[in-house]
């Protein structure tokens, strides 16, 4: 495919991110408590997941013939292909269900296991971050960048903490280093939602570990785009299937790698 091609997929794509957008933002506040299942510890789901899913299944079908899916909630089968949409129909569950607005869409298109087109829809605030192999990143139709942070002591971090981990050490460590280092430090409670902040620029970084393809697949491709490096612990490119990763605007990258590698005690 032609950068043309992702960019064409990427104009189609963003009605779909839209109206499952809507949807989930109608449902908020109607699940009930019976409506919600326990998938693991602090891991939930509910309808409202699952409905999502199975409209973008059935609307990315129709985009490209044949193409696999790998998705969060399992409502379809999870193929292997060369072509294989990444969904996460409601990046942030918890924070849905909660009530607290911070919750979004994300899909990820793989092409030979390279993300060529990526969205994030934030829901409540209606943010469209998209972007395709070689056409850049937009907000909103606004093309955007990575911040011009050049010094980890001026840095605003993001981070995410795993549902399920026995060793919580390597976490409080890292983090108290960049509490006593950096700027600040957020954990927002959806993923997708941070690799896009550190896309346009609101985060200089953002690293987090014991993640899933879907997590990751549709913001990956925004931190490219927009200018900036995303790596896993170790500086290698397995950052979709390798549950680890760091994204940041790429000036001090390396340093992050050796903060986090030091840490975890890699």
């Amino acid at each position: 495919m032609l950068t043309s091609d992702y960019k064409l997929i990427s104009e189609q794509l963003q009605p779909i991110m839209r109206k499952v957008g809507l949807f989930i933002k109608k449902e908020l506040g109607k699940v009930s408590k019976e409506q919600i299942e326990v998938k693991g510890r602090n891991s939930l789901v509910s309808y409202v997941d699952k409905a999502a899913e199975e409209m973008l299944v059935s609307d990315l079908s129709k985009i490209i013939d044949g193409a696999g899916f790998i998705t969060e909630e399992g409502t379809v089968e999870q193929e292997n292909s060369d072509t294989q949409w990444i969904i996460d129909p409601l990046d942030g569950t918890n924070n849905f269900l909660h009530g607290i607005p911070h919750f979004a869409v994300s899909v990820g298109l793989s092409i030979n296991s390279k993300v060529v087109v990526g969205q994030v829809l934030e829901v409540n605030l209606e943010e469209l971050f998209t972007a395709s192999k070689g056409n850049g990143a937009f907000l909103n139709d606004r093309a955007i960048n990575v911040s011009k942070t050049n010094d980890l002591s001026d840095a605003l971090v993001g981070t995410g903490f795993p549902y399920q981990i026995d060793d919580v050490a390597p976490l409080i460590r890292t983090l108290g280093h960049f509490m006593r280092h950096g700027r600040g430090v957020r954990r927002m409670g959806a993923a997708a939602l941070d690799l896009a902040y550190v896309a346009c620029g609101r985060f200089d970084a953002y690293y987090e570990t014991t993640l899933s393809p879907w997590d990751v697949a549709g913001g990956a491709i925004l931190i490219e785009e927009a200018g900036g490096m995303i790596t896993d612990f170790s500086a290698e490119e397995d950052y979709i299937f390798g549950e680890q990763l760091i994204a940041s605007n790429g000036l001090f990258h390396r340093e992050l790698i050796e903060i986090i590698k030091k840490n975890f005690r890699i």
